[in-house]
């Protein structure tokens, strides 16, 4: 019997960008889960398209907004967060054994929203007279998942609640970019997606405090080891506090990245 961590390699290793989407979208999430199955990985993790080209990130051409090719170039790259998105909460499902079956549930419906975002920006994409693929991209977001392939509590610590709660600072700046220029309709995608990855994030804190506490961890100084044993990317501001309390980051987090000191031990990508 299909197992819901079996599942979902199959749209993991898809290769095209589309059909990974509408593939994690028809997912059940009412599949039996088989939490404690250690699961070989099949060569292939993730699937991906022959384009967009992948390159440093300093490397992305920078095109104004005022351009079509501008703004069509920004929606490109939302869209490529989203299409990694899809594959990191895919990969953390098979990847983890033993861990609580909602754990499971939670990143497969954060998977289809991922999923979900990238149909809609593509969709817009499209709309404009581009593609998915139609410009470089960047590798950030899976180098992390791949350095953190071992151990489920530094996945969560340095995903979710590190690089997409990023996305939550940077996500108001870029939606009133957009909408400074006339694209309402990526205004109000960019709003939804916001909306949906504090819910994200919020699984991320949850499971990291969960796992911690199962450690017997203080989640506070594992964090800033985690920080410094995995080399993640500096953070800095501005931050969007409002949307980090909404998504579970407690007040002594937020003091720390208040404080320039901190942030050589605290970063987001």
């Amino acid at each position: 019997m299909q197992t819901l961590r079996t599942a979902v390699l199959g749209p993991l290793l898809m290769q095209d960008a589309v059909a990974k989407a509408q593939a994690t979208l028809a997912l059940s999430l009412d599949l039996p889960i088989d939490a404690d199955a250690l699961l070989a990985p099949p060569p292939g993790i993730p699937g991906r398209p022959a384009k967009p080209t992948l390159v440093h990130a300093k490397a992305i051409r920078k095109i104004s907004l005022l351009t079509l090719e501008g703004r069509a170039a920004l929606l490109h790259a939302l869209a490529h967060i989203e299409f990694n998105a899809i594959d990191l909460a895919l990969d953390i499902v098979w990847r983890f054994a033993g861990m609580p079956d909602p754990f499971y549930r939670d990143w497969l419906r954060i998977a289809q929203e991922e999923a979900l975002h990238f149909t809609l920006l593509r969709d817009h994409m499209v709309s404009l007279g581009f593609d998915y693929g139609d410009f470089d991209a960047h590798n950030t977001l899976w180098d992390m998942a791949e350095k953190t392939q071992g151990d489920v509590l530094a996945r969560v610590a340095l995903v979710p609640r590190t690089l997409e709660a990023r996305g939550l600072d940077a996500s108001p700046a870029v939606r009133n970019k957009l909408i400074s220029v006339g694209d309402h309709k990526a205004g109000a995608i960019l709003t939804t997606i916001l909306n949906d990855e504090i819910g994200h994030v919020a699984a991320g804190n949850h499971w990291y405090r969960w796992l911690c506490t199962q450690r017997q961890l203080d989640p506070i100084t594992t964090y800033t080891d985690l920080v410094k044993q995995y080399d993640a990317p500096k953070l800095l501001p501005p931050f969007n506090l409002e949307a980090r309390r909404l998504a579970g980051f407690d007040e002594e987090e937020l003091r720390q990245l208040a404080q320039p000191s901190k942030l050589s031990a605290v970063t987001y990508g």
